[in-house]
């Protein structure tokens, strides 16, 4: 089957369904993965994240071991990205007896690492990427290949696709090359093949690299068979009957996620008990920018709420990110920032903590009185993780605190009829730093 395209089938005949199979799947990689709202939130953590690794490496200071590094902590939180991301930290995991990936214990090869990404954070175009990889490449620099990738296109989604096995798989079974995992030159010549099939097919995919990648990462996890080479009657049919079972069995799945979800709380309508108990105790609210037009009780999440952000956080340094914090209380009379809430419901804690830095280091105005993370009372371990992790060690000062569901949902009526400024949340929540 991996070489049916060479034999002279074109991929014409089949990928048109094949992608409209996949979109329509509730389970596949495209919306499960691509259309996920937090995929995007990701983009300016990571970026920030990987930013923070240069400056690292830069002043000395990243140290000789990956675990409990920054890029430790910015790997995990693209690991933490669904399936197609999972295991993605494991390329750069120390092997004490093979010494790879060589970046740790060689301070060369560590600055040639962090000019990489540096440069690729920098730059606009595809050339300066390229030329970027193609120097770090030269080096030959052990156990440092194509996973690297998986950063970059955090940087440059429209430049740079996804690398992992079932993606490589993918591409190979889709294309009938030979493409091998670990060497930069098979990835480029793979992200060439990539490009041109996207081109060819943009009405059904997109300019982000990560849907055609999302493709062939579920052809190569074998969860979308790719056509035999005679598709004419019988064969055609049964493809296109094992197509539609996939579709049927994704919609099955996905019913009974949300059968067992049905006596958890949304991520909306948390945000929800956060705006009325800040509108009810006479602040003004921010709902997350990508938030507001959610469906909420019968109108809108962003009704009654700040429609744009005082100029004074708009402009400061981070106001993109911190126009996605998912709930922001603020001084009526000043229009100072008094509460943020991140709600980690299943996503990525550590963009969350991201986005509350931007709003309390981004220097536009003396720190909010409160920055809390409101989560399901199961995951204060995975909020208090992340937290220890040296990427974070600067935000003691800063007192972010937890407020699980459970306290949220008991006393938040309470609060609303005979509460009054922060004294009542601060009492519900518990200290993190």
């Amino acid at each position: 089957m991996s070489n049916h395209i060479s034999q002279g089938l074109p991929v014409s005949d089949f990928l048109p369904i094949l992608v409209e199979n996949w979109r329509a799947d509730p389970s596949g990689t495209y919306q499960s993965w691509f259309l996920w709202e937090e995929r995007i939130k990701n983009f300016r953590s990571i970026r920030r994240g990987l930013q923070a690794v240069v400056r690292e490496i830069e002043q000395g200071s990243f140290g000789t071991a990956y675990r409990g590094s920054s890029l430790e902590t910015v790997v995990h939180s693209i690991a933490e990205q669904r399936q197609i991301f999972r295991g993605a930290d494991h390329a750069f995991l120390w092997k004490p007896k093979l010494r790879i990936p060589d970046i740790y214990e060689n301070p060369t090869n560590q600055r040639a690492f962090g000019h990489l990404l540096d440069t690729c954070i920098c730059c606009n175009t595809e050339a300066e990427v390229l030329a970027a990889i193609r120097r770090i490449d030269a080096l030959k620099v052990k156990g440092l290949g194509p996973a690297v990738a998986n950063l970059l296109y955090f940087l440059h989604p429209t430049i740079m696709p996804p690398c992992n096995t079932a993606i490589v798989n993918g591409y190979n079974t889709l294309t009938g090359a030979k493409t091998k995992l670990g060497r930069w030159d098979e990835y480029l010549a793979m992200r060439s093949g990539l490009i041109a099939l996207n081109a060819k097919y943009r009405g059904l995919l997109s300019n982000d690299l990560g849907a055609i990648a999302g493709l062939m990462f579920d052809i190569g996890s074998g969860r979308y068979p790719v056509p035999a080479p005679d598709l004419s009657g019988e064969s055609r049919a049964k493809w296109q009957a094992d197509l539609a079972q996939i579709r049927h069995e994704g919609a099955i799945l996905a019913k009974a996620d949300a059968l067992s979800r049905e006596n958890d709380h949304t991520h909306t309508e948390i945000q929800g008990w956060l705006r009325d108990l800040g509108l009810t105790l006479g602040f003004s609210v921010w709902v997350a920018s990508n938030d507001q037009g959610r469906i909420w009780q019968g109108g809108k999440l962003g009704d009654g709420c700040l429609t744009t952000l005082p100029p004074v956080m708009a402009q400061a340094r981070g106001g993109d990110a911190v126009r996605l914090i998912d709930i922001i209380w603020l001084d009526k009379s000043t229009g100072q920032a008094v509460a943020a809430f991140e709600v980690e419901h299943s996503t990525s804690i550590y963009s969350g903590i991201v986005r509350m830095l931007d709003l309390a280091l981004g220097g536009s105005e003396a720190p909010p009185e409160g920055l809390f993370l409101v989560a399901p009372d199961g995951r204060e371990k995975d909020v208090r993780a992340q937290l220890i992790r040296p990427a974070f060690g600067s935000i003691g000062h800063l007192n972010l605190r937890y407020i699980p569901y459970s306290e949220l949902r008991q006393h938040r009526e309470t609060i609303a009829r005979f509460g009054t400024g922060m004294k009542a949340i601060h009492a519900l929540s518990r200290a993190l730093t």
